[in-house]
């Protein structure tokens, strides 16, 4: 089932999420449900709170992004991935600048600086224990998903000069001016949600 994605402004975004505990029938159709509003949206990345759930879980697919990794030198890992209960558990002290963009943010594109290699200790789909070290663009949506399970969005790492600069369109989002080719939940909807 598509879920609404949960709009900048919107008191989801910025909750903290809670680790998994047990793999249950629940946590696999929040995993499908995760999975199949990635596609619809067209995204590379979901992570709960987009969609106004609290569980420590994103999916991954960067499919459309393998020519570019396997460029990088890395290579691809079966897709989509899923991320239970993660946790970066190293990063390289080498930095890289790429434009991101955000389902929860749609039509704002900035330059964010990340590491440019990460390792990350993660439960797979099958709550196996799993770590891995990725570089290029894997480790960017990783990294992005990653913030979105503590709270943080990337406008978050933005100067003060480019977070004015976008002052007035995020007050607009967040007052629910806001469209996108997918369903979106905004701070209204998600008042009368409680």
């Amino acid at each position: 089932m598509v879920l609404p994605i949960y709009v900048y402004g919107t008191e989801a975004l910025r909750e903290e999420t809670e680790p998994v505990d047990e793999n249950t029938e629940a946590l696999q159709t929040l995993i499908d449900n995760m999975i199949e509003t990635m596609y619809a949206a067209s995204g590379i990345g979901l992570a709960a709170p987009q969609v106004g759930r609290t569980e420590r879980v994103f999916v991954v697919d960067v499919t459309s992004m393998a020519d570019e990794i396997e460029e990088d030198g890395e290579s691809v890992p079966p897709q989509p991935m899923v991320f239970i209960n993660p946790e970066i558990v190293w990063e390289s002290e080498a930095d890289c600048d790429f434009e991101e963009g955000c389902l929860s943010i749609p039509d704002v594109r900035e330059m964010v600086t990340r590491p440019e290699r990460v390792s990350v200790r993660y439960l797979d789909r099958d709550f196996n224990e799993q770590e891995m070290e990725v570089g290029s663009m894997l480790a960017r949506v990783i990294q992005h998903e990653y913030d979105h399970l503590d709270g943080v969005l990337f406008t978050d790492h933005l100067s003060a000069f480019r977070q004015r600069l976008l002052r007035r369109t995020l007050k607009r989002m967040a007052r629910g001016d806001v469209e996108a080719d997918y369903p979106l939940a905004t701070r209204e909807a998600e008042a009368h949600a409680s």
